[in-house]
This record gives C-alpha cells, sequence and structure tokens, in this order.
C-alpha cells in the first residue's frame, strides 16, 4: 500500500447514491463505476454516505454495503472515507465500527441534528470523545450546519484535538471565516472544505483540499485547480476557481442531491434518482445543469 500522509489531503468526490429507477434498491455496479471513473480523474479518494449520498434515507445495512462494494473497487492509496454520524452516540458507534469492518479508511462524523436546540458543548464534547474513542478508524468531524442546524464552535474542535484518533475536519459552513478559524485552531488536523466555491480560498488558507460535490461530476476540474495551487500557479488556479464557483453554486447549492445526480447524468456517469421523499429536479432544472456542465 501507498504510505499515507497524517490526514487527508487533495479532493474527495462525496460520491452519490445509485439507485434502480424501478425497485429504488442500491443500484451496484453503478456505483462501482462511478468510482471507477472518478478515481481515474485523478482524486485522492471517495467519500460515501455523506450528505451527497443521501445517507439520512439509508439504513444500516445499506450504509455498510455501499462501503463493501467501495472497498472492493478503491485503488492503493486512496482514501475510502464513510460518513456514520448518526442521532446517537451509541448508532453513530455502529456505523461507524460497521464501516471500519468493511473496509473504511477513516468516517466522517456528524454531529446529531433531531434534539440540536437542546446539544450543549459540552454533550458534543462527551458524544464525539465517546465515538474516536470506540471507532477502530480514525475520525474526521463533520461541520454542517446547513443540514444539523448546529454549528461547532471552533473551541471543540480544539479540545477534541488532544485526542490521537481525531485526525481533521470538514467544514460545510460556506464561510470563509469559519474556515480560517478552524485551520488555525487544529493546525495539526487536516482541514477540508466542503463547497466548491472556496476550494482555492481554502488553499490561501492553508488547508488540505476539498470534500465537494463538484467533484462528482467535474472531479478533473478539481482536481486541476489543486495542482495548479500547489505547483504555485496561482493565476491558473483563480481560472479554475471562476469556473468551478457556478457548477458549485447553481447546481450543488440550490438544488442539492437532486442537482448533483443530473450533473452526473449529463456527464455520461450515473446519477439515477434520488429517494423519495426528496423531490427530482424539474425538466427545467435538468436543462439549466446540463448547460451549467457543458459550460454554454
Amino acid at each position: 500500500m501507498t504510505e499515507r500522509k497524517p490526514g487527508p489531503a487533495g479532493i474527495f468526490p462525496p460520491i452519490t447514491t445509485p439507485f434502480e429507477p424501478t425497485t429504488g434498491d442500491i443500484a451496484a455496479q453503478r456505483f462501482r463505476d462511478n468510482i471507477t471513473r472518478l478515481l481515474a480523474a485523478g482524486v485522492n479518494g471517495i467519500v460515501v454516505t455523506g450528505s451527497t449520498g443521501e445517507s439520512a434515507m439509508l439504513d444500516a445495512d445499506e450504509q455498510r454495503e455501499l462501503v463493501a462494494i467501495a472497498r472492493e473497487t478503491m485503488t492503493d492509496g486512496a482514501w475510502l472515507i464513510a460518513g456514520t454520524g448518526g442521532e446517537s452516540t451509541r448508532e453513530t458507534i455502529a456505523l461507524s465500527r460497521a464501516a471500519a469492518e468493511e473496509g473504511a479508511d477513516a468516517v466522517l462524523v456528524r454531529p446529531p441534528s433531531y434534539y440540536a436546540a437542546g446539544t450543549t458543548p459540552a454533550s458534543l464534547l462527551v458524544h464525539y470523545r465517546a465515538v474516536a474513542d470506540a471507532s477502530p478508524v480514525p475520525v474526521l468531524i463533520y461541520n454542517i450546519p446547513k443540514y444539523t442546524h448546529l454549528a461547532l464552535a471552533p473551541g471543540l474542535l480544539e479540545q477534541l484535538s488532544k485526542h490521537e484518533r481525531v485526525i481533521g475536519v470538514k467544514d460545510s459552513s460556506g464561510d470563509p471565516k469559519s474556515v480560517a478559524a478552524y485551520r488555525a485552531i487544529v493546525p495539526q488536523w487536516a482541514v477540508l472544505v466542503g463547497g466548491a466555491s472556496l476550494l482555492f480560498t481554502a488553499l490561501e488558507l492553508g488547508c488540505q483540499g476539498g470534500i465537494v460535490g463538484v467533484a462528482c461530476y467535474a472531479p478533473a476540474l478539481c482536481v486541476q485547480l489543486v495542482r495548479e495551487y500547489t505547483s504555485g500557479n496561482r493565476a491558473a488556479a483563480g481560472a479554475l476557481q471562476e469556473r468551478i464557483t457556478p457548477l458549485d453554486k447553481e447546481i450543488v447549492g440550490k438544488l442539492g442531491p437532486g442537482g448533483v445526480k443530473a450533473a452526473m447524468d449529463a456527464v455520461g456517469l450515473y446519477g439515477g434518482p434520488v429517494r423519495a421523499p426528496l423531490a427530482p429536479v424539474s425538466d427545467a432544472d435538468r436543462e439549466r445543469v446540463s448547460a451549467l456542465v457543458r459550460g454554454d
């Protein structure tokens, strides 16, 4: 196996979960094919069962199955990261252990969200420490206030930085100030941005890369941006950011998983349907998505 860095770095598509149009079951071969195509484009790993992967719509057995399929398809040296956030500490630990058993290299753990209004910094700290204690693989903290209605304070990350099994954080706040605060508070961690609109900014702040939805349908653009930046070609990286930003804001930001799946369909990957009660994108939106990925 290729020797790993302390934490993941580069571009990681939070891959969608493909469903069969007639049965609604996981389309295993479509999933394998998508992963193979994305890895061939040069991404540094794959994130399964995340927000873009409709993790909230999947049962525990399906989540385990997706990790197992992905593990069989991965290439040496590429990170396989599994989203394992649950509503209880017990559930999160069970999902994390199952992902590790199926071959995940790390787990990405969102905070519980149903009782977000009653969640305290102290209870979150206890939760994450318990998950990290029990997880057989390294843990990435996941800040996604759009869905959880709970923003993780930099101070929480600082307290968790003392845990040897917590190695990084994904910030999907969309706020460059939050990204900067995270980067400053945990200099030893991998800090990955969750929105491709901020990819260049994140690199400027010293972050390691991104887990970005745009990489599900335009992986080469995202990979090239990081390569140009790390090679010192800031102008070229900035030009790529200008191309990527509308692909993020108009597709991922406005349309969510359905938009990402429509974009994947438009570039010859398999997106397919979303799982109810998520609504499919309209015909007009699908046309708009196709035009965006074509660069019209």
